[in-house]
């Protein structure tokens, strides 16, 4: 009955563990979950304002489909700004949070049998919007050592004729690693020459600690019109449920494809959203994003050094997002075996590693309070124990 692109899906296990943790929580069970990549934190008093005035206004009703003029030159200015990067609001288009952008990108750019190369770990939906678009993924392992990041040779090696486009995450999920300007500009050498687009999901951007962010069409002009800019203010200005996510490329054919694909399916982003988006993007939440920040940094350096006294557990300390990639093979090399019994045994919810790619590791998000960490790092090395 079912289409085979459909059934090549796979569930987010993000969602799904989230989900069970938070029934069990609904039935009254002890349960801490550090599986959501949510802040915790309220969306800022300016962006809710913003909602309030548009919605009494009566700002109610459809849009175009890429978004309200006002939205597609706050998000211009703000690449310009933050990134160097001098994109016209003709190249930008809106969507229904960062997931519906490379939705789009993949539907409008991979064709059946175009390989796309992934670093692994990788976040979840990566691989699978790929293979619903009829591609091929090409996981890349990296490892601790490396800090997660994929190098020159590794790239070189992996690129084939049928290679169409490479995936960077920085910083990333689930590792937190981020890429440094040297990093990136060696990455754009392996690519000088070739037909490689580079979708480039920047949406932790804003949650970046020990290293300076740098955006990876800025590194060349080469760079800059081979690259997909993706990004959104979930993660940075704790707006998950408003979904709120952008896409640039000075391609005008590809921002053209994807509009007229968005226009046939989602049409615009709800039309309040879009209001709520402009001050977190012209600078007016920055210093509640700065306090979120800040108050992130903390819980990082908390709990990496909590798991790291836990024998047995070691983790990299992440340069940005807000997750702990813990390596657990001298405990088990079943990440999906000890996610569950952790769960069941002490009400402690991780994501196994192996939904990102990577076996042998589960992923920790400390978006949440210093004191569920310390009883949740707690439970952790009595069942590790």
């Amino acid at each position: 009955m079912l289409t085979k692109r459909v059934k090549r899906l796979n569930e987010s296990m993000t969602i799904a563990i989230s989900t069970l943790a938070r029934n069990l929580k609904a039935e009254g069970k002890d349960v801490l979950s550090f599986s959501a990549g949510e802040p915790d934190f309220d969306t800022p008093e300016v962006i809710k304002e913003e909602a309030i005035k548009a919605l009494k206004n009566g700002f109610t009703k459809y849009t175009a489909v890429a978004g309200i003029p006002e939205l597609l030159e706050a998000i211009s200015k703000k690449l310009e700004r933050d990134n160097s990067l001098k994109y016209n609001p003709s190249n930008i288009i809106t969507s229904n949070g960062a997931k519906h952008s490379l939705f789009n990108l993949t539907q409008a750019l991979i064709e059946q049998g175009d390989e796309v190369i992934i670093p692994a770990p990788y976040w979840v939906t990566y691989p699978e919007l790929v293979r619903y678009s009829g591609g091929i993924p090409i996981t890349v392992e990296t490892t601790d050592e490396s800090g997660f990041k994929i190098n020159a040779k590794q790239l070189k090696d992996a690129i084939t004729p049928r290679t169409k486009m490479l995936i960077l995450t920085t910083p990333s999920n689930p590792t937190g690693s981020v890429y440094s300007k040297e990093e990136l500009e060696e990455i754009a050498e392996v690519l000088k020459g070739t037909e490689v687009f580079v979708c480039s999901d920047e949406m932790y951007e804003k949650l970046i600690y020990d290293k300076e962010f740098v955006s990876v069409a800025s590194i060349s002009e080469d760079m800059f019109q081979r690259t997909i800019t993706v990004n959104g203010l979930s993660k940075s200005v704790a707006m998950t449920g408003w979904r709120f996510g952008y896409l640039a490329t000075p391609q005008d054919e590809l921002i053209d494809a994807m509009k007229k694909l968005q226009s046939q399916s989602a049409s615009n982003i709800n039309s309040i959203t879009q209001h709520a988006a402009i001050p977190a993007l012209n600078g007016r939440a920055d210093k509640d994003i700065e306090y979120m920040r800040k108050e992130f940094q903390k819980r990082r350096d908390l709990a990496v050094k909590m798991i790291n006294d836990i024998d047995g557990l070691s983790v990299v300390k992440p340069d940005g997002a807000f997750y702990l990639f813990i390596n657990i093979k001298k405990i088990s090399n079943d990440s999906m075996k000890f996610a569950k019994e952790l769960l069941a045994k002490k009400g402690v919810a991780v994501i196994p590693g192996i939904g990102f790619g990577s076996e042998g590791y589960v992923r920790f998000s400390f978006a949440t309070d210093e004191k569920s960490i310390i009883e949740g790092i707690k439970r952790i090395k009595e069942f590790v124990n």
